[in-house]
Order: C-alpha cells, then sequence, then structure tokens
C-alpha cells in the first residue's frame, strides 16, 4: 500500500518546491516537490544532488506536472547506507519504485541526468509497468553486454588510469576530495562544462597518471557561467556534510550490476523515450556508437538532440532549452 510523505516544507533554494522526505524499503528519501498533476521523477548524477533539477521544478509544474527531484541514497539528506554494496543499481532501482509508492502514485515519467540516467533507464528496464516514459540526459542507453566492466575501464585507459578504475578502491578518491571538497567540485563541475572543458588533444582530467591525482588536470580560473558562487555554496555545504563515499559507491558497483542484470543481456527499452547531450561532453563524444544505435537499442526513442557547445551539466547549462525539450516529449509521452 502506498506509504504517506512526511510533513513538508518549502525550501530555500529552490523557490516554489518544497522539501519532503519520505519512507522507503531500507531507509528514507529526501526530494523537492513543486507542482500538481502526472508525475515526472526527477534523478540526478555524480556528484550533484536535488538541486541540480532547480531550472526544471518550475517549468514542469508551470506545465501541469508534479515534479520531484529525489536525492539518490547516499547524498544530500536522503540515508547514508555504509556496505558499498548497498549502492548496487537494483536498490536505486528499488529505491524509486520505493518513492513513487510513497507519494500515492502508481505510475511515473523518469528523467535521470549522468548516473540518473543509467538509474532512469533501469527503472524502465525493470519495471516498465510503473514507469511509463524515460528520459535520458547526458548518457545514453547501452544494453547489457558480455565484457566485465572493470575490465573494459581498464583497457580504456591504456598507460594512465581512467576515472572509474580510479574510483574504485575506497578511501582512495576521498582522500583527494576531503581537504577542500567545494574546491574540487569547483574544478570538476568547471572541467566537464562547456566552454571551460580541456580542448581536444589536451591532458584530461578523466585519465590519472601513476602518483597523480584528478585534480592534477582540472580546468583552473572563473567558474562557468551556469554555475554562480551561490549554487557552489549550496553544493559545496551538502557534499561537506556527507562526504562523497556514498556518492563514490555507486563507481564501486559497476560488476555488481553487472552480475545482478546479466538475465537482460541486450534487451531494448520500448518505454517512450527522450535523449539529450552535449556536444562537448565526453559523455556524448566517446559513446557516439551507442547513440548511434539507439534506433534499435531504444526503438521508443521519440526524439534525440545534441546541443551544440554544450558540455556535462547539461539541464544546469541550458535549462531554457531542456526544459523546453522536456516539456513538449512528456505532453507526448505522459499527456
Amino acid at each position: 500500500m502506498p506509504q504517506p510523505a512526511l510533513a513538508s516544507e518549502p525550501s530555500t533554494t529552490v523557490p516554489g518546491a518544497v522539501h519532503r522526505t519520505v519512507d522507503v524499503p531500507g531507509g528514507r528519501i529526501h526530494l523537492l516537490e513543486q507542482g500538481t498533476g502526472p508525475l515526472v521523477l526527477l534523478i540526478h548524477g555524480f556528484p550533484e544532488t536535488s538541486y541540480s533539477w532547480r531550472h526544471q521544478l518550475p517549468a514542469l509544474a508551470a506545465a501541469g506536472y508534479r515534479a520531484v527531484a529525489v536525492d539518490v541514497r547516499g547524498y544530500g539528506r536522503s540515508f547514508v547506507p555504509g556496505p558499498v554494496e548497498a549502492y548496487r543499481m537494483t536498490a536505486l532501482v528499488g529505491d524509486s519504485v520505493g518513492v513513487v509508492h510513497a507519494l500515492g502514485e502508481e505510475t511515473a515519467a523518469v528523467v535521470g541526468h549522468d548516473w540518473g540516467s543509467s538509474i532512469a533507464a533501469n527503472c524502465a528496464l525493470l519495471r516498465p509497468d510503473m514507469f511509463t516514459a524515460v528520459g535520458l540526459l547526458s548518457v545514453p542507453y547501452a544494453p547489457w553486454n558480455p565484457m566485465r566492466p572493470t575490465d573494459a575501464f581498464a583497457r580504456i585507459g591504456g598507460s594512465e588510469e581512467f576515472y572509474v578504475s580510479y574510483f574504485q578502491r575506497p578511501g582512495r578518491a576521498e582522500a583527494e576530495i576531503d581537504p577542500d571538497v567545494r574546491g574540487w567540485l569547483a574544478g570538476f563541475y568547471t572541467s566537464l562544462s562547456g566552454g571551460t572543458t580541456p580542448p581536444p588533444g589536451t591532458d584530461s582530467p578523466f585519465f590519472v597518471p601513476e602518483g597523480a591525482q584528478m585534480r592534477d588536470r582540472f580546468t583552473r580560473g572563473a567558474l562557468p557561467g551556469w554555475l554562480t558562487e551561490a549554487d557552489l555554496d549550496v553544493y559545496g555545504a551538502e557534499f561537506e556534510r556527507t562526504g562523497l563515499t556514498g556518492a563514490l559507491n555507486r563507481y564501486r558497483n559497476v560488476d555488481r550490476d553487472w552480475e545482478d542484470l546479466a538475465a537482460w543481456d541486450g534487451a531494448r527499452l520500448t518505454s517512450p523515450a527522450l535523449f539529450i547531450g552535449g556536444a562537448l561532453d565526453s559523455s556524448t563524444t566517446w559513446m557516439a556508437d551507442v547513440i548511434a544505435a539507439h534506433s534499435t537499442t531504444l526503438p521508443g526513442l521519440v526524439s534525440s538532440h545534441i546541443l551544440e557547445g554544450c558540455g556535462h551539466w547539461i539541464q544546469q547549462e541550458r535549462a531554457a532549452e531542456v526544459n523546453d525539450l522536456l516539456t513538449k516529449w512528456l505532453h507526448t509521452a505522459r499527456p
């Protein structure tokens, strides 16, 4: 039976939205909510929080939807399990199911960015009865394949270490980040933004030489235009409080996910779908073949868009365009 949401309070960072904390099996999930109508569940990526959807919440509410942005477990005000394996994909899908039930709903459109895109895709894959439409931002849908992920990432790195491999050992990335969380976030956000991302042919922060750190290759200088000092304060305060171990544990489950989801080898997503990528985002350029395969792997694809000049933080960098694309797609996929 649906569980009632706990008491809400107005958000001080996203005007018009309210904070709620709802019970899901195993813990509690914090969310921001705005509007009434069909439910649209918004799932952030790394290293973000529900705040990353601050531009979408009012736009979707104005378009006639109940927009709900969650803090994924391990982030923000949501619960922070201790075991690494508690962050496997099936658990995150379970949290999303729990949120829908806790809000008294039976179905939802689900939209995700970065790791949230993968969570959203798996929500639609594992529970198509509940998640009836799926929007994927920055990271395209790639079906399960026979290669173990950590083996694939080791090959990508070559003589250097790919960042996903770098994140695998608990405590290693934390030792780099913890002394200056806000500064690390600023460098990471800037390095993946359109206009401030390192130009092609230069050393990438996604590859770590032996004995170095990711931050050694971050872009230095002014913040990108989409990120104000106040925005960075919000993110910095959240991660100063929680640390990034919960967020990093998502990466430490890629092999568990591969084992858990083996039964879905080659599975296609048939729900009405949307993909939006940034032309300057490595997730787009490295996965161009995956995007090209969407005609086969994502047969329910309604529309696909690559935004010129845009980096990784797509719904924050190009809020107006993303809002327009989301609402047009939702009116088709979830009228």
